[in-house]
């Protein structure tokens, strides 16, 4: 991948052309999409925030977008204006919308019955599918990835007798209170993102920093550590790239401490057939995988090693029987199986990720060369078929690095500007997602655009 390129700060746009160019783009915006206001006020008045799910606003917008269609990578919204999507649904639709194999496994099996609380014969063929992609032979499904961190969390546990957990300043594993600790200033203390959670998760939450090999190694000695729950790649504030050797000292030292190491792969599926850690060799006791594996519908996995998983079942060989608690009543459902078979059987290929990483190559290597070309003090990132940029000169080695480069008014502006002529990215930060349905020519039109919005907001040409 492409090294950042040194280039004085002074290269970067001032606040000025910032500001302008977001209230320029912001007006745009309101012109080009009144059937969606008009739908904003309308839904305001019985949704909170206006929105059936309150990070619907989080794209910072004037009033939210709504969307009226959504196919491959193409999106359409309600005034029938059509983008180029490298959202994706930040990751949930990361093979394309609606895409044709599963809208057929969705009626055929939709057809015969959506949940029984029994499980259907798909059970067999998924397990093995899992167990041969991403390399560990026991599973369980869940509705979403919060639910199967929040499930591997108990698991852990339980077998190890240990309440405390371990997790690094800046991660997101879903809607797991537990992991909602960061540091700040150096001290351990609640991210801003819990609400209303009125115990004091520090007690049993220890957080160091990613690429922090001795105070991991601190965190972990005293062995009262059940697990360490990580992403492999950071990828909450931006992608966070492991130093070379921090994968395998936090294996030594998590196997070392008897501490079980649980990856969570729901953002870095995107880098292979079988995700990061086996795409790597990093041998996991547990791995989550959410969002894109039933095509977008609720649902995802957590698998365990046979070792892990032998410890589960003598767990529970001690206990009475049918009340584990873990588990929810429409999760391992006969729809979510049969969803889950055809994406694993149809798109976790190596022959599907092929032309995606090559894509994604090509779109890193654009934006490394405009990035350069314009002299600003920014670099480029890819890992599988994900590619982002990040507005600092320098990748961050942390969470907390990588939170302090984020400049929101920057991406604002460039987010709207893309948006305002077509072109969809995560709004959280600067992230594109290659799907089957992108071609060359929605690579280089992005580049393209993110040209011309760089020649602007250096000020060397009017608004397009």
């Amino acid at each position: 991948m492409p090294a950042p390129t040194a280039v004085p700060n002074d290269a970067a746009p001032n606040d000025a052309a910032i500001d302008a160019m977001l209230a320029r783009e912001k007006a745009r915006y309101v012109q080009r999409n009144p059937k969606s206001a008009e739908l904003s006020a309308t839904t305001a008045r019985h949704w909170l925030r206006g929105v059936p799910m309150h990070w619907m606003v989080d794209w910072g917008l004037p009033f939210p977008l709504f969307v009226a269609e959504a196919r491959g990578n193409r999106l359409t919204d309600a005034d029938g204006n059509s983008y180029v999507d490298f959202c994706l649904g930040d990751t949930g639709a990361m093979f394309g919308h609606s895409p044709e194999p599963l809208a057929e496994a969705l009626c055929e099996a939709g057809s015969r019955g959506l949940t029984t609380m029994m499980p259907s014969p798909d059970a067999a063929v998924v397990g093995a599918l899992l167990a041969d992609r991403f390399g560990l032979p026991c599973w369980q499904v869940t509705a979403t990835a919060s639910d199967a961190n929040r499930s591997v969390l108990r698991w852990a546990r339980a077998i190890t007798g240990r309440a405390r957990i371990l997790v690094f300043s800046g991660c997101y594993h879903g809607a797991v209170d537990e992991t909602f600790v960061e540091l700040r200033d150096g001290r351990p203390v609640h991210a801003i993102g819990l609400i209303g959670e009125p115990r004091d998760l520090t007690a049993n939450t220890k957080v160091v920093e990613f690429n922090d090999i001795p105070a991991l190694r601190a965190a972990l000695a005293p062995r009262d550590v059940a697990c360490v729950l990580a992403e492999p790649i950071m990828t909450n504030t931006g992608m966070v790239l492991p130093d070379p050797g921090f994968l395998d000292a936090l294996r030594a030292i998590t196997r070392e401490t008897g501490t079980i190491l649980v990856i969570d792969e729901t953002h870095t599926m995107s880098s292979g057939a079988g995700g990061y850690a086996r795409a790597t060799g990093l041998e996991a006791d547990a791995i989550v995988l959410g969002k894109p594996i039933a095509g977008g519908i609720p649902a995802a996995v957590y698998g365990f090693s046979a070792a892990i998983a032998d410890r589960i079942g003598d767990f529970l060989a001690t206990r009475q029987p049918g009340h584990s608690g873990i588990g929810t009543t429409l999760s391992g459902s006969s729809i979510q199986l049969a969803l889950i078979r055809r994406m694993l059987e149809t798109y976790f290929t190596d022959e599907a990720f092929a032309p995606l990483a090559m894509l994604a190559e090509r779109l890193e290597t654009g934006i490394a060369a405009t990035i350069a070309r314009h002299r600003m003090p920014w670099h480029v990132v890819r890992v599988g078929a994900r590619v982002e940029f990040m507005c600092c000169p320098d990748r961050p080695r942390n969470g907390t690095e990588s939170a302090r480069a984020i400049h929101r008014p920057i991406d604002q502006a460039i987010h709207h500007y893309m948006l305002n002529r077509g072109v969809v990215i995560t709004p959280f930060h600067n992230m594109l997602l290659i799907c089957p349905a992108t071609t060359a020519a929605d690579v280089d039109r992005t580049v393209g655009l993110l040209d011309t919005c760089l020649t602007e907001l250096r000020g060397s040409a009017p608004a397009a």
